[in-house]
């Protein structure tokens, strides 16, 4: 089944602190499609977070966008604040991350269809 049709409505998803997530990182998920994987959520990280993973890739396109806060990628030494986007294909290379000040972000995932 696809993601749900939803017309404007208050989400009642919990913020949940994801598996293998460092401390302080939380989302909430507002969509998801269960046969593709896509999904679009809210993430946020606590004053203070840093994520230990070290550097990040994925099979999937990441689009995000910084609606508060900052965020710190520690390998490309730059900081990103509100209003900020990015749009990630399969295996680019990001973070980790470091916030100080906490931060909210609009994240959208999209598995690559076909090969």
């Amino acid at each position: 089944m696809p993601k749900p049709e939803m017309e404007f409505h208050r989400t009642q998803a919990r913020w949940v602190q994801p598996e293998d997530a460092a401390p302080g990182v939380w989302e909430q998920q507002l969509s998801h499609d269960p046969e593709t994987g896509d999904t679009s959520l809210l993430q946020r990280y606590d004053p203070g977070t840093r994520t230990t993973a070290g550097v990040i890739t994925h099979e999937f396109w990441e689009e995000v966008l910084l609606l508060e806060g900052d965020l710190r990628d520690i390998t490309l030494n730059r900081t990103f604040t509100a209003g900020m986007y990015a749009c990630r294909p399969p295996g680019m290379r990001h973070g980790p991350y470091l916030s100080t000040l906490g931060c909210l972000m609009f994240v959208n995932t999209r598995y690559p269809t076909g090969a």
